[in-house]
């Protein structure tokens, strides 16, 4: 009974220890920009799921393969410039709220688990804040400052690219 319990205790302090590990190897990403142009006049241009092709600078084209778009399921693929493909799930869009939400299901970039919602905000002056966030876990064989880095980048290009417009 002693090596029983001794074994039920290491098994639970070492599933603890899993757990805690697996919660701490999440990453943040939160990137803002301000735009001149009303919220409205901003979330008709990034409001559609398939238009990052029109304003992000790596995107070369967006395509709805499942679902339809702009409703909860839709699947879109984005064939990047360099020849690159990321497969993406739309989880919620709210048209009212100017905000979408989306999940990546196959991609070559250093992250796993990627949860991200896009909106659009009022900003100062009648124009507009653009919010890019996400949660995210290094891919097996990246670490956490190339993942975080890369995601900062990403959203870098696209938020200048949206205030260049």
């Amino acid at each position: 009974m002693k090596r029983g319990m001794r074994s039920l205790l290491v098994g639970t302090i070492a599933l603890n220890l899993s757990i805690a590990v697996a919660i701490a190897a999440d990453i943040s990403v939160k990137k803002t920009a301000d735009l001149k142009g009303t919220p409205e006049a901003t979330w008709s241009l990034i409001g559609d799921f398939c238009s990052i092709q029109n304003w992000h600078p790596a995107v070369a084209k967006c395509e709805i393969v499942s679902g339809t778009n702009n409703r909860s399921g839709a699947v879109r693929v984005l064939t990047l410039k360099d020849g690159a493909k990321i497969r993406e799930e739309l989880v919620k869009h709210d048209a009212k709220a100017r905000t979408y939400s989306y999940k990546i299901l196959e991609s070559p970039l250093p992250v796993a688990s990627y949860a991200s919602t896009l909106s659009v905000l009022p900003g100062s002056a009648g124009g507009s804040v653009v919010e890019w966030k996400s949660t995210f876990k290094a891919a097996p064989g990246a670490d956490d400052a190339t993942a975080r880095t890369t995601m900062e980048g990403i959203y870098d290009a696209g938020l200048a690219s949206l205030q260049a417009k």
